[in-house]
Order: structure tokens, then C-alpha cells, then sequence
């Protein structure tokens, strides 16, 4: 085979955008790109194999092949030497095919006679598309220069891919971007919501691959460059407030901003033929494939910074911003491969739910749309390449599921769901000014959740008897820099003045884990859920916690003020926490600043060695609130934010419902007041065992108040906390089958 030299490179490239610039049917497309390419590189044999559906390669097209296979001969991710290039988005050289590891024969095909054998992945921005293929009689391995240039090539054919190119009567593969889809992901917040796609970072849109002047291409490109590494030196030295680990990062962004090797490899390709833009796009899709190949979460951190750079160069090459003149849909729902609580807080009450291509249960985004009550879906996958500005999407955030494009009989189905669940809320809304009381007469007191002040507004609508749970680090997540005492003052007697004298529980600053502030160091810790977090940090750096404790005291101005410590361990934790708190009401008495009229302290209780302290502790605090979440995944030694775990595990496990219990018996002996605080709260058959056990005071989002206070109305909690009972005495590890039985004769 001839060597292959960069103007055979570009007149194959351009003899493919030719090409494709014809009205041809999608599969004659197709056919003359096999035939271009094998006369281009001297080879008998060339074929195309896409993606039929996640898990199936289709012979698509072929110069050289049996012409009767294409469409016919399909293969499994991962069999013979086609599936295997597609399974590890790797090239695959051998001179001898026969004999390589995982080799099938496809008789179909006609390939018995072709020895040598190279395939190269067609894949953009990390999604596989498919694999072309070039074979020869001649048993021999393809050079370097030749898998490079196949592998531009690939590139090209991956972009013409990407648009549809190909579409046409005579072949099987669909366009991306036009058909139905269904995507599964993790529900982080449940809620259903029907609307358009709003990107938020809208993918660059290149249209010229090829270019006809290499010089002009490459000057480009460094002009680009230069734009791009002046940006990053100022993004850098407006960093002089951040923390060491912060700058770190920076100059490490910088790093890959002034590699020759990156830059090498971009203008190696702009001079085989490739556009400035479209050089960028290959590294950068050579980037994402490696991400899926990384297991080093450090160096995954860093191949995100280099895709991150590339987005940033593709629009300066494109002149592409963020700003794209679409306008946001009437009823948009957030599309990103991930997002900050600053830019979700921004985007505010205008989404009707968000969707993610990464994230965690408990990320900084979830924790904001928990609080601005939207449906969250996180790890979909391949959400921001198949989804465009504008697409009809139904999220299910009960089921997991997104719907993209959905035809007419899925979206009919899903607003009927929605329908029915609108009418359920009509009747819960009946019972607002009602009581939580069951037909034993027990009175349970509900509450909610809050972070935001927009949660607010909620509290009368909602049904809730005081906020049982304000969360206050949203206000520190939310900006790049410490907030001033000044403004968490004011923040926090808009909170105050919005409830209209329904008791505020205010949750001291709760950091740490997976919830770090951009301006604080985050130490480098081998399990963050049980390391430097909560009120571990608070009594470490005493400084930010006694500004809060004065700003709180100071918006209270007088009225009541209920403030609980987070993760609270060991009884010594919370009284250097309760002496630290009382000491700032001395001070703020010295100053003559007006104090609350009345105070409560108390502890959230979210590790099981806090529930066998002394009883002088249960005795001391003023009320305890078990935080479900961090609780239940201690007690079960299951990490909440791994998918492999957390669901494996049931709040109403006999094991743990008799652990509440000795927390319940020991806050009644010491007339402790207690509340239940955590997603379980909010969901009926948790929150009716919860109160069946005893456990007088639940507290959820504003939007389980009402199915949670229809169930306790109907039920009669004696007989619940007779039924787990009997459950326990059985020997079952579940009461969850039993409780459904019961609620399953209870009349609406």
C-alpha cells in the first residue's frame, strides 16, 4: 500500500464533502463513500457499520463485501473484530484477521479472502455511532500514518452521521435528533413535568470538515488558541481570593491551554485535510472516549478540563457563545451534562425540571431542585447529544425515565398520569386547614422542608404547621466567595417575616461530604459521608459558625428562634456547640441588640451513636430531629450517593424501625420533643410507619404534605403499631408488604 502523504489526505477529504453536498438517497451516499475510500487508500475492501440500536452493529454499506450482507449482517457489541473495535472505541490492526482473538467469520459477507484488516471507530464528542473498516488480500499491517488518517476520515463520516446525512428511503439507520427515545436515569427528585429542551450550554454546530487551504486553516487555529489562553491567564489571576486547591486547578487548566502536544496533534489534523474546528472536535472526542476508560477519579477531573477547553475553543472559533438567540421555551426543562447551585438558582422558578447527564443524589443541584420543587432526573445517558433546544421531552421522576421527541400515544398516557395527579392534589388542597389527625385520634404535626426563600410561599398553601427544616448552607453554596454577616441577616429575617410567626427550624451550616463551598478547601478524604463535614467542621473553624450563630440571633430581632446542629456524634459535640451558641447570645446582650424572645436548641440525630447517649443528653436538648437520610445510611453501611446500594436497603426494614423505636422510648422517657426529617417522611407508607411507631412530628417537601396527611387521616395508628408488631414478632424483615395490605382496606 502506497504511503499515504497529507495532499491524498485532502483529496479524499474533499472528495467526501463533495460527496455528501450531492441530493443522492441516503444509502447511495453511502455506497460512493466505501468506494471513494478503498480507491482513495489502495484497498479492496470498505465498509460502514452503524449503530442499529444501543447494543447492534449493522453493515450499512460496503465496497467490496457481498453486496447482499449490507443490511442483513448484524453483530453484538463486542463480537468479532468489528464489535470489538466498537466495544473499546479503539483501533483494531492485525495482519492476519483469521487469527486474531475474537475473530468471526460471517460467511454472508464474503470476507474469507481479505487477510489484513483495519478498523477505526465513528464516534463524536464520546458517542458511538459505528465502525469503518478497511481490508486487503495482502497480509500486512496498516502503518500509523495510515490508522491517523483513517481515523480523520471516521471523524468526517461520524459529523455527517451526526446530521442526519445518510438518512434515506433504502437504508435502516435513523437520524439522530429526529426519532422517539426513551432514556432511563436516577430519580434525585420525584415530580413529572412535561415541556422543550433548554440546553444549557448549546452544542457548537460545525459545518465545514474540510478545509481548502491548510495555511489559512492552521493560522486560525492559533489565533484561537492565543484568544484562549488569554482567558485562562485571566481567569487565573482574578483568582488571587481562592484557596490553594482552587488555583491548583486553574494551573492545571492552564497547563492543557499551553500544551504543544494538544495543539500538535489539532494542526497534524487540520494538515490531512480537517477544518480548525473540526481538528479541535476530533481531540475532543478522543478526549471523551478516554473519560469512559479512566477508573482515576483525579484524572477523569482532568480530562473534563480538557473537554471543557475545547468547548471553549470551538466557540471561539465559531463564534458560537453560550447566547445563542433562541429564545427559552415557554415550559423549559434544563438539559446539562451537569450544573452549579448558582447557575441552577439563577435559571429559578422558570424550569419545570432538570435533567443531567451526571450528578448525584445528594449534589448541590439536587439539593436546589428539591428546593425549588422540580422533578430531577441525574445520570442519563447521552442526554446532551441527543437532545436539541426546542425538543419535546416528558420527564418521569416517579419512574426515572426521560422521553425525548415522544410520540403521540407516550405523551397522551404520560397527561393522563399528570391529569390524574392533579386532580389527587385538588383533594389534598381540601384538607389544608385540616389536622394530620388519624381515627385513633392521634395528631401528628407536619412540616416542611426549606432552603430557599421561594420555598416560602408554600408554607400557607401547603398545609404545614411550621418549616421543620430550613436549610441554610444554600446561601454559601450558592457563591463564590463567603457571604457577608450583613446579608445573612437580612436573608434570614426574610425568613422570618415570610413565615408570619409559624416556627422557623433553622439548620446550622451543613457542609462537607458532597456539599463543599468553591472558596473552601476541600481536604482530601477516602470516605467524605463519614469524614470532615456538618458540625465537625463548625466547631474546627469556629469562626464561620459563630457568624452564622450572630446572624441568626440578630434576624430573629426579638421573635422566637429554633436552631439544630447537623451530624451531631457524641454529647461533647453538641455542648461545646450549645456553649459557643449561648455565648454569642451573651455578646449580643452586651451590645444591646435586642434577643429572641424565646430560644430552642436542639440536634439533628443522623448517627446511631447519638441514640444510646445518656439520658442527661435527651434530658438537655431542647427537641431532636432524626435526619433520615444520613441516618439510614450509616445505620445500614450503605453510601447513599452509590447506585449500587442505596436502594438496596428500606426505611421499613424490621431492623431499622426497631432501631427508631429505642429512639422514640427514650425521647418519651425524657419528654424530648422529636420530629422525623428526610425524603422517607415524605412518601405515605414511610410517614404512616413512622407515626405508627410513635413519632409525633414528620417533616418533608411542601408537596407531600397532602397525600402524607390524606393516609394519617384515614388510618387508625393503633392498629398500625399493633401490625409492625406483629411483624416483628414474625420474624420478617420487611413491614412494607403488610402495610400495603392495610392501606389497601382503608376507605377513601
Amino acid at each position: 500500500m502506497p504511503h499515504r502523504t497529507e495532499t491524498d489526505s485532502r483529496k479524499l477529504l474533499r472528495r467526501l464533502r463533495d460527496e455528501m453536498s450531492l441530493s443522492n438517497p441516503g444509502q447511495e451516499r453511502l455506497d460512493r463513500i466505501t468506494t471513494i475510500i478503498a480507491e482513495s487508500m489502495g484497498v479492496e475492501v470498505c465498509s460502514i457499520y452503524l449503530f442499529r440500536d444501543a447494543d447492534t452493529l449493522e453493515l450499512c454499506a460496503t465496497e467490496g463485501l457481498k453486496p447482499d450482507a449490507v443490511h442483513k449482517t448484524r453483530l453484538r457489541l463486542g463480537e468479532g473484530l468489528v464489535g470489538k473495535v466498537a466495544r473499546t472505541a479503539k483501533p483494531l490492526n492485525t495482519a492476519n484477521a483469521p487469527a486474531e482473538p475474537g475473530f468471526r467469520y460471517m460467511a454472508e459477507t464474503g470476507e474469507e479472502v481479505f487477510t489484513s484488516f483495519l478498523g477505526v471507530p465513528i464516534q463524536r464528542l464520546g458517542e458511538r455511532l459505528g465502525v469503518l473498516v478497511v481490508q486487503a488480500k495482502e497480509p500486512r499491517l496498516y502503518s500509523e500514518d495510515e490508522i491517523y488518517g483513517l481515523e480523520v476520515v471516521a471523524m468526517v463520516i461520524a459529523e455527517m452521521t451526526e446530521l442526519g446525512a445518510f438518512v434515506g428511503e433504502e437504508t435502516s439507520f435513523a437520524a439522530t435528533h429526529k426519532h422517539p427515545i426513551m432514556l432511563r436515569g436516577v430519580t434525585a427528585q420525584e415530580g413529572e413535568a412535561e415541556g422543550e429542551v433548554w440546553l444549557h450550554e448549546p452544542r457548537v454546530v460545525i459545518t465545514n470538515l474540510v478545509n481548502d487551504d491548510s495555511q489559512a486553516e492552521l493560522a486560525r487555529l492559533e489565533e484561537a488558541v492565543e484568544q484562549l489562553r488569554v482567558s485562562v491567564d485571566q481567569l487565573l489571576a482574578n483568582a488571587g481570593g481562592r484557596d490553594k486547591e482552587q488555583q491548583e486547578v486553574l494551573l492545571t487548566y492552564r497547563m492543557f491551554a499551553h500544551s504543544r502536544g494538544w495543539l500538535k496533534r489539532m494542526e497534524e489534523d487540520i494538515r490531512l485535510g480537517l477544518s480548525a474546528e473540526a481538528a479541535v472536535e476530533k481531540e475532543q472526542s478522543t478526549a471523551r472516549a478516554r473519560l469512559e476508560t479512566v477508573p482515576d477519579a483525579y484524572l477523569r477531573d482532568r480530562l473534563h478540563d480538557l473537554d471543557d477547553l475545547s468547548n471553549r475553543l470551538l466557540r471561539i472559533l465559531t463564534g458560537q457563545g453560550n447566547e445563542t438567540g433562541a429564545e427559552m421555551p415557554d415550559r423549559p426543562i434544563l438539559v446539562a451534562r451537569n450544573i452549579g447551585p448558582g447557575e441552577l438558582l439563577e435559571y429559578g422558578r422558570r424550569l419545570r425540571g432538570v435533567v443531567l447527564e451526571e450528578g448525584s443524589v445528594g449534589s448541590h443541584a439536587t439539593i436546589v431542585a428539591r428546593a425549588l420543587a422540580i422533578p430531577l432526573l441525574i445520570n442519563v445517558p447521552r442526554i446532551t447529544t441527543e437532545a436539541l433546544t426546542g425538543d419535546h421531552i416528558l420527564v418521569d421522576g416517579t419512574e426515572g425515565v426521560v422521553h425525548l421527541r415522544p410520540d403521540d400515544s407516550i405523551a397522551s398516557a404520560f397527561r393522563d398520569k399528570m391529569a390524574m395527579q392533579a386532580k389527587a392534589q385538588e383533594r389534598f388542597a381540601s384538607l389544608r386547614d385540616k389536622p394530620a389527625q388519624a381515627r385513633c385520634g392521634t395528631r401528628i404535626s407536619l412540616k416542611m422542608n426549606a432552603g430557599l426563600m421561594a420555598d416560602l410561599p408554600s408554607l400557607p398553601s401547603s398545609g404545614a404547621e411550621a418549616v421543620g427544616l430550613f436549610r441554610t448552607e444554600l446561601q454559601f453554596l450558592a457563591q463564590d466567595r463567603m457571604p457577608k454577616r450583613s446579608d445573612l441577616v437580612a436573608n434570614y429575617a426574610r425568613v422570618l417575616d415570610a413565615a408570619k410567626g409559624k416556627r422557623v427550624y433553622f439548620r446550622t451550616l451543613d457542609i462537607g461530604s458532597d456539599k463543599v463551598m468553591p472558596y473552601m478547601k476541600r481536604p482530601d478524604e477516602p470516605n467524605p459521608a463519614m469524614g470532615w463535614r456538618a458540625l465537625r467542621v463548625g466547631l474546627d473553624k469556629p469562626g464561620v459558625l459563630r457568624m452564622q450563630l450572630q446572624a441568626l440571633i440578630r434576624a430573629a430581632n426579638g421573635r422566637a428562634l429554633s436552631v439544630m446542629f447537623p451530624l451531631v456524634a457524641t454529647v461533647s459535640e453538641f455542648t461545646s456547640a450549645h456553649d459557643m451558641f449561648m455565648r454569642e447570645i451573651e455578646r449580643e446582650r452586651r451590645l444591646g441588640h435586642p434577643l429572641p424572645e424565646k430560644v430552642e436548641v436542639g440536634a439533628m440525630l443522623e448517627t446511631p451513636s447519638l441514640a444510646y447517649a445518656p439520658r442527661s443528653f435527651f434530658e438537655s436538648v431542647d427537641f431532636l430531629s432524626i435526619g433520615g437520610n444520613d441516618l439510614k445510611q450509616f445505620f445500614f453501611a450503605a453510601d447513599r450517593e452509590n447506585e449500587l446500594v442505596r436502594r438496596r436497603y428500606d426505611t421499613l426494614n424490621v431492623s431499622f424501625l426497631t432501631f427508631l423505636q429505642v429512639i422514640v422510648d427514650r425521647c418519651h422517657e425524657s419528654h424530648t420533643n422529636l420530629s422525623f426529617c428526610g425524603e422517607d417522611a415524605g412518601r405515605p407508607i414511610d410517614a404512616l410507619a413512622l407515626a405508627g411507631i410513635g413519632i409525633p412530628s414528620l417533616s418533608m417537601r411542601p408537596a407531600s404534605i397532602g397525600p402524607v396527611k390524606s393516609l394519617i387521616r384515614r388510618a387508625n395508628l393503633n392498629e398500625v403499631s399493633e401490625l409492625i408488631a406483629r411483624v416483628q414478632a414474625r420474624g420478617l424483615e420487611s413491614a412494607r408488604p403488610a402495610l400495603l395490605d392495610y392501606v389497601a382496606t382503608l376507605v377513601e
